[in-house]
């Protein structure tokens, strides 16, 4: 049976592995699987949650069902940072014993023996067992190193360690769950129970009761519980906390709504269609976290090279103990600088450096609208040289509109669309759908005719009026202005209205385009993306028209869905890692070519969220920038993580030349190290659209 559980107190990544390893020794365990970054465990098998919790207990890690919400324990009534004021209270007072009556006197060792214990004794206990089956991670380091200094005397410097390594382990944890901040608040968006009809009764149950067919019922104020189809009543809903949309959407019956959004105005009656499983905000939920669990190639390279670095440094250590005091003969001193060495060496900062910059900026992106499917695509993503974009739905509206309306003689453009759009007013067509709806209102008519391949007719008042193609007029012996043929040739679908004796004028209409895509290339481009290129099914005039008007530098036009792969696999090869911006369905073969494919309008789209490696959730084109920028500054500050991991041990360890190099100056080396990469990383919260 395959159970999922939510932690607390899983604040270190090789604590993690250790519980995973636990964990996978139970008995009855066929499988584990453990995120780090989302804070919970997957198992298939058969097992107690006193069980996990005996197998966590080394780190006091706590375990809840997924369902159960995870209490929030505010940070000074934590257990961590509780051990650690006594420590420091013990070791202020050590401190003044041991400047009155000496640091070997029996008061100060006793004080300083206190504050060990409390502020280090899990530690003490963790890193004893690891010693015992050779497991090499921080807290065996630190606790050699602390035996060690206990061993030649030096309590006052081995309590100042512990106190600084509680306090690092203290932060790291409030750090580690400020950037979790994200999916908890995500969990709790939509609302556990929820007012349902059912059966002429209202009944409030919980959401895993509900089922597809259920009557929603939905007051202003609050949130919607399931997705749903409006049934009846009208409102406006904020959907931020789905797509990312500042402005609420205006709902009526037949609108789509989902689960964790706020209905502001009106009571609405909504249609359950989906199980509170596979809701959007639940499958949102999903898929961060699977992306936080999935390692980035960086973050790959780290876990390797941590492997090797621990055993390194523990020769280095020996090393550094043994010869100068071989040679020098002063062993206290060098045996003092080995055990200093062991303490700058933890590779807490470097193993922690990557991770917690990936689960911000996935958090982060989630909030503003934008689903990211792994560290490996927000890296790559921040790598792109160019990026393809489908043209219907995506650089343009994807429905056609009124563009042009040009008229002859007397008559206003409003008159010729409400004359065109009374005709029009029995056609199924596209184009007449556009017209009607930019049409301010209609006459009665009568007699409406369609005339295959050229239009149709209709009487208005009392004469008859015909909207056609420009050919059928020129047929009429109407003659068609030049302006008119030029729109045309410009790729926009071009209609004559006219009578049996005079042109009245003439629409054009087209597939508008999205008023903010060509400030999205300018974007682009500042950016560095030099290359935007165009991949559609339309006509080549259409096309070129259309990418002029946009700014795209490139155009391939008439293509089948096969052609559009062909075209990644060829811009791939010229210009290297290259995006794909499609709807996610059509353009699925393109999407999945591309080094990152992204998709839009997420959002209630299951083949958007499923085939692409990024979902913009608001079908909002300007999410786009903001994601190039989000990834490129999660790669930035990944680098200067690791920068900062191994410059201050670097510089650390350089003051055992002139033996310069102290515990205390040691922990603050690894300490600041961790604690720099995590507040480093949650820079990335601020990164907004």
């Amino acid at each position: 049976m395959v159970k999922t559980y939510r932690l607390e107190n899983l604040s270190c990544t090789s604590c993690a592995a250790k519980f995973e390893k636990n964990v996978r020794d139970l008995p009855d365990i066929k499988n584990v699987n453990l995120n780090f970054g989302a804070s919970k465990l997957t198992i298939d098998g058969n097992v107690t949650i006193e069980a996990l919790e005996k197998a966590g207990a080394f780190d006091h890690i706590r375990v809840y069902p997924e369902k159960e919400k995870v209490p929030h324990v505010p940070f000074y009534k934590r257990r961590q940072t509780i051990e650690t004021a006594f420590s420091l209270l013990l070791l202020i007072a050590g401190i003044i014993v041991s400047f009155q009556m000496g640091e070997t006197h029996p008061w100060s060792i006793a004080l300083f023996g206190g504050s060990m214990a409390i502020g280090g004794y899990h530690m003490f206990w963790t890193g004893l067992k690891n010693l015992s089956t050779f497991q090499f991670d921080m807290k065996t380091l630190m606790t050699i190193a602390i035996i060690g200094a206990v061993i030649i005397g030096e309590w006052r410097e081995g309590a100042v360690v512990v106190f600084l390594f509680a306090v690092s382990e203290a932060l790291e944890s409030f750090s580690m769950n400020k950037a979790r901040q994200s999916i908890r608040s995500l969990m709790d968006l939509a609302p556990a129970r929820a007012l349902i009809q059912r059966s002429g009764e209202l009944i409030e149950m919980d959401t895993e009761d509900i089922r597809i067919g259920d009557i929603l019922i939905v007051k202003p104020g609050q949130k919607i519980a399931m997705d749903g189809m409006v049934l009846r009543g009208q409102s406006s809903v904020n959907q931020a906390a789905i797509t990312g949309e500042s402005l609420p959407a205006a709902k009526t019956a037949g609108d789509e709504v989902f689960a964790g959004t706020m209905n502001e105005e009106g009571a609405l009656e909504v249609t359950v269609t989906k199980r509170v499983e596979d809701t959007t905000i639940a499958k949102i939920i999903h898929l961060v976290e699977e992306a936080q669990a999935e390692k980035a190639p960086t973050q790959k390279f780290i876990d390797q090279f941590a492997k090797y670095y621990t055993p390194v440094i523990i020769a280095i250590a020996f090393l550094v103990a043994l010869i100068p005091g071989f040679v020098t003969g002063n062993w206290e001193l060098w045996v003092y600088q080995g055990l200093a060495v062991l303490v700058v060496g933890c590779p807490c900062a470097l193993v922690v450096s990557t991770p917690v910059a990936i689960v911000t900026a996935i958090g982060n992106a989630a909030r503003q609208g934008v689903l990211i499917k792994g560290g490996v695509h927000l890296e790559e993503t921040g790598r792109i040289n160019a990026v393809a974009f489908d043209k219907t739905g995506t650089l343009t509206k994807g429905y056609p509109e009124v563009t042009d309306v040009l008229t002859q003689g007397t008559i206003t453009n409003e008159e010729l669309l409400k004359l065109a759009a009374s005709v029009e007013a029995m056609s199924q067509h596209p184009l007449a759908k556009a017209i009607s709806q930019a049409a301010a209102g209609v006459y009665a008519s009568e007699g409406f005719n369609s005339v295959t391949g050229k239009g149709a007719y209709a009487l208005v008042n009392g004469e008859t009026v015909y909207v056609g193609s420009l050919d059928w007029a020129e047929e009429k012996g109407l003659r068609i202005p030049e302006k008119a043929r030029k729109l045309q040739e410009s790729g926009k679908s071009v209609t004559a209205v006219f009578s049996e004796i005079a042109l009245l004028g003439t629409i054009a209409v087209a597939d508008a385009i999205r008023t903010e895509s060509p400030l999205i290339i300018k974007k682009l481009k500042a950016m560095g993306i030099g290359q935007t290129i165009m991949l559609t099914g339309d006509h080549p005039a259409t096309a070129r028209a259309i990418a002029a008007e946009i700014g795209v530098t490139d155009v391939r036009a008439g293509l089948m869905p096969e052609d559009k792969l062909t075209a990644i696999k060829e811009l791939k090869k010229q210009y290297g890692r290259v995006a794909m911006v499609g709807d996610g369905i059509n353009d699925a073969p393109a999407l999945a070519a591309s080094n990152i494919g992204i998709a839009m309008g997420g959002a209630g789209t299951d083949a958007a969220l499923e085939t692409a490696d990024i979902a913009l959730m608001a079908d909002d084109l300007e999410k786009l920038p903001y994601t190039i920028r989000l990834s490129r500054k999660t790669l930035r500050i990944i680098k200067e993580n690791i920068v900062f991991a191994l410059g201050l041990k670097i510089i650390a360890l350089l003051l055992i030349i002139p033996g310069w190099l102290t515990l205390w100056i040691a922990i603050f080396a690894d300490m600041g190290a961790t604690l720099l990469v995590i507040l480093n990383a949650l820079r990335l919260v601020k990164v907004q659209k």
